[in-house]
């Protein structure tokens, strides 16, 4: 019988919320990726009432900013606040949607930018830089390991 390749794990090859939920646990161990001091005010949107209330939101944001840059390269910040967005129309209104906030969007892109995770596109948005997809299917791959182990 022929052996079997091993190939390459990705990004796509590992559920959204696990991949996700780990990376955000890595960025919150790193030292480059720093929480604002303003994150425990600001809502994620105007939609919202009140600020999220996990302590660890942010770090989730970043996590699936990541991803969402990973998987569409030149994504910028317009195209993730309508990622983000969500309707609103209190009681009997109508819904309307609304996008999410911009500058939560920003800090974060700016932050895995100065990581060496992302990198500005020549013709807008962001790209993975070769470190930050290294990065990325490093966590990736040791979560398939992990659930094929099971």
């Amino acid at each position: 019988m022929a052996e079997e390749e091993t190939r390459g794990i990705c990004v796509r090859d590992v559920a959204a919320a696990d991949f996700i939920t780990a990376y955000a646990e890595h960025l919150k161990n790193s030292d480059k990726f720093e929480l604002p001091v303003w994150a425990d005010l600001v809502k994620t949107s105007t939609t919202k009432e009140l600020a999220p209330y996990g302590e660890d939101w942010y770090y989730i944001r970043a996590a699936s900013v990541a991803r969402k840059v990973y998987l569409r390269p030149g994504v910028g910040v317009g195209q993730l606040r309508k990622w983000y967005g969500s309707g609103y129309g209190p009681g009997v209104r109508s819904v309307h949607f609304k996008r999410a906030n911009a500058g939560i969007i920003r800090s974060v892109l700016l932050q895995l930018e100065n990581m060496k995770v992302t990198e500005p596109c020549a013709s807008g948005g962001r790209r993975m830089t070769r470190v930050g997809q290294q990065d990325l299917d490093r966590i990736a791959n040791a979560l398939f390991n992990e659930a094929n182990e099971d």
